[in-house]
């Protein structure tokens, strides 16, 4: 663990290095591409302000996460459960697919209005389909020999359900969360840049507008570090289910 953390310090400190060096023998404009200490001390002075936002965001990410999984997760599961489910509702996962789901944020602005709900929803239709692909995918891949034995020891179907496909299914779906940590912040910040009042996609345009660019810059950087928590957050929660359950 200290090597990966020493490893992710090096290779940070190697980027703003090099992020540096382009802003000053390039001589860009603070307005093109500010520096990383120009963007820090924005970052500093501004510390509160982007606070808030990061906390606004942080939320719709989370609860459009937890909206997200357990949709996800139950479908999978009936999925699984129902032949009729998968010859009815498996096309039409798929055929949703075929719409941008960018392509939404508008619509579902109009609909819920630019509160919280709409970029919640939004980060739940980001997420949706690749945790119901994975945990799905898991729970249909058991190992034949696995069934076998539940089959020898007259197992009904619910319970090699929860017992054997689950338990086998379970990293496979670690992996669809671990995406998920990843998703939903994007979909969470496509809505407020579509229509907010708050949060670090709508400071962004806001700097943008106002011409702080370094101002944009260091809302762009806490949503990369709460991205980057969330992951190792969601990552590190996977990894103790999967040691407990399998």
């Amino acid at each position: 663990m200290t090597g990966r953390i020493l490893n992710a310090l090096l290779v940070t400190a190697l980027l703003l290095g090099l992020w540096q060096a382009l802003v000053t023998l390039a001589d860009l404009p603070p307005f093109i591409l500010p520096g990383p200490v120009r963007v820090a001390k924005a970052l500093w002075n501004n510390a509160e302000l982007i606070g808030w936002h990061a906390l606004v965001t942080l939320t719709e990410v989370l609860v459009g996460l937890a909206f997200g999984v357990a949709l996800g997760v139950v479908t999978a599961l009936q999925l699984a459960a129902s032949p009729l489910a998968r010859r009815l509702v498996k096309p039409a996962l798929v055929l949703t697919q075929a719409l941008p789901v960018f392509a939404l944020a508008p619509i579902l602005t109009l609909w819920l209005g630019y509160g919280l709900w709409s970029k919640v929803l939004m980060a739940v239709l980001i997420i949706y389909f690749p945790v119901t692909s994975a945990f799905f995918d898991g729970l249909m891949n058991t190992p034949r020999g696995w069934l076998d034995l539940a089959q020898s020891m007259q197992a009904t179907r619910t319970q090699t359900l929860w017992r054997i496909r689950v338990p086998a299914a379970l990293p496979a779906l670690a992996s669809g969360l671990r995406l998920s940590a990843v998703y939903a912040p994007i979909g969470a910040v496509i809505g407020e840049w579509v229509g907010a009042s708050q949060g670090l996609g709508y400071l962004m345009l806001l700097a943008n507008g106002r011409v702080k660019i370094d101002l944009m810059f260091a809302a762009l950087a806490v949503l990369a570090c709460l991205t980057l928590l969330l992951h190792v957050a969601v990552s590190r929660l996977c990894d103790r289910l999967t040691a407990r359950m399998v």
